[in-house]
């Protein structure tokens, strides 16, 4: 018996089989053009295993619509990406899989995968956070994917602006928010350079330090995780992790008492496995309350 797992992301669509401990058996990945033509991938590589597949979680890139009592719940909703907006993906699912299916976000799912198995394994909270084209994040609390009204949109919290940064913030909702002043499109734009061609230059570093550290407080003062988890294109800049530390450390301003910071904020240990190892596990959970 296999589980199914979906990274439904805006490049690429990762699929996988996996065991009921998460291990990955088998995995794919198909580019994300239109629906039809995305699908009819997905779909062709769980029918190789239809006879012994006990469930599927998806993990997709948002906004999507979580709440079960929806009629639109189970769609991809007002996504950027307009042949994807209001697109029913597990009910695409559901007409050709008579499994129970789990759904949420790609970092909700990356979280999971990072408190069950990588980086925050054996505690009970952690948030994973996605620093990439776009900036994301999903928290996990007492075990369970935090999810409310609808899911967390980590990436797009209002941070104060450096004295001396000129850039008007790239986001089309919100121009200055997270994503807008520190994603990696951001960063493109804000220096003419890819983030991965601007290595060597520390005021670039040290300014995307400054935006990340007030992210961090406000999700340290709100939800107290255990660890955080930092992950995404923009954070494999390894030279990142002490800036943030350090400008975490003097935010804070020894208001509460932060955990030892070289492990509170972490790289992930799944690497690029997390999200897709998380929707295995979510699989595995959907079996469970079915």
């Amino acid at each position: 018996m296999v589980y199914g797992a979906i990274e439904a992301g805006g490049t690429k669509f990762v699929v996988a089989v996996g065991e009921k401990s998460g291990k990955i058996i088998k995995r794919e990945s198909y580019p994300t053009t239109e629906p039809a033509e995305t699908m009819k991938a997905v779909i062709q590589f769980f029918k190789q295993y239809e006879d012994e597949l006990k469930a599927i979680g998806i993990g997709s890139f948002g906004p999507i619509d979580i709440r079960k009592s929806s009629a639109t719940y189970g769609y991809i909703t007002q996504t950027p990406k307009l042949a994807w907006r209001n697109y029913d993906i597990v009910g695409a699912m559901k007409k050709e899989f008579n499994v129970p299916i789990g759904f949420t976000t790609d970092v909700n799912a990356a979280a999971l995968g990072e408190v069950s198995l990588g980086a925050a394994a054996g505690l009970d909270s952690c948030i994973y956070l996605t620093i990439g084209t776009g900036i994301g994040g999903g928290a996990v609390v007492s075990g369970i994917i935090l999810e409310g009204f609808s899911h967390p949109e980590m990436g797009h919290i209002m941070v104060r602006r450096h004295k001396r940064d000129r850039f008007t913030g790239s986001c089309p909702s919100h121009s200055d928010c997270l994503e807008g002043l520190a994603a990696g499109g951001a960063i493109e734009k804000r220096w003419g350079q890819k983030a991965v061609e601007l290595a060597d230059n520390e005021e670039v570093w040290n300014l995307e330090a400054h935006y990340i550290a007030q992210a961090l407080m406000n999700y340290t003062l709100i939800l107290s995780p255990e660890r955080i988890v930092l992950g995404g294109g923009v954070m494999k800049q390894r030279q990142l992790f002490p800036l943030i530390r350090q400008k975490l450390k003097a935010l804070v301003n020894n208001y509460v008492q932060l955990p030892d910071l070289d492990e509170y904020i972490v790289p992930p240990k799944l690497e690029d496995d997390a999200g897709i190892t998380g929707c295995v596990l979510l699989a595995v959970d959907a079996e469970k309350s079915n």
